[in-house]
């Protein structure tokens, strides 16, 4: 097995107030689906078929927050937006791809 670690520290960014993110989604129509996955590449980078990561600031995640509502069919789909503050780890395994540095950089 593979291994790569790689961190986060928003509180060394509260200079910039980037604020780092994790979006997961499940969204039933293939249209909808692909849309909303080009919606969010906008913002961040694709690390599994159903989730994103971004470092954005937070009038970007307001506005992305605005965006979602109108991209989704609320009665068939579900978004989630994780805010992760503070100190944080992620531990890779299988499958992933490789992260250049540990900052996500927006597009």
């Amino acid at each position: 097995n593979s291994m790569e670690n790689y961190f986060w520290n928003t509180e060394e960014q509260q200079s910039t107030k980037k604020i780092f993110v994790l979006v997961i989604y499940d969204i039933v129509s293939n249209k909808r689906r692909n849309h909303f996955a080009k919606l969010l590449s906008g913002y961040g980078m694709r690390i599994q078929k159903s989730s994103f990561e971004a470092l954005v600031d937070r009038k970007l995640l307001e506005k992305l927050e605005r965006e979602i509502p109108k991209a989704i069919n609320p009665e068939e789909d579900s978004v989630r937006i994780y805010r992760m503050t503070g100190y944080g780890e992620v531990i890779l395994f299988g499958q992933n791809q490789k992260l250049e540095n540990e900052e996500v950089v927006i597009l």
